[in-house]
């Protein structure tokens, strides 16, 4: 499913739920996820059953939800393998208004 404003370009998307504003660039491939609004997915990614948090960037090249060792040194992985991105965890620093 994909909301308003999402641009997918040259890339497929398969069982996943894809929030306002996200891009997908070319050549990657978005399966079983949830990508929440304002994310940018890079070209030549591959992300399989993950939960990517609103205002992500993901770079270039980046296979998330393949290696559950690999992704657990650098997100966070649920016990049923489900993995979640933060922009805390691509280093990305949010900034909160009160």
């Amino acid at each position: 499913m994909v909301s308003g404003g999402c641009v997918v370009s040259g890339a497929t998307v398969r069982h996943s739920l894809l929030f306002s504003n996200v891009r997908v660039n070319s050549y990657s491939t978005v399966q079983d996820s949830i990508v929440l609004p304002d994310v940018v997915i890079g070209r030549h990614c591959r992300i399989t059953r993950a939960i990517i948090e609103k205002g992500c960037d993901i770079p270039e090249g980046t296979v998330i939800g393949e290696n559950p060792a690999e992704d657990a040194q650098h997100y966070h992985v649920s016990a049923g393998g489900v993995v979640l991105v933060t922009p805390e965890m691509l280093g990305v620093r949010r900034h909160y208004v009160r």
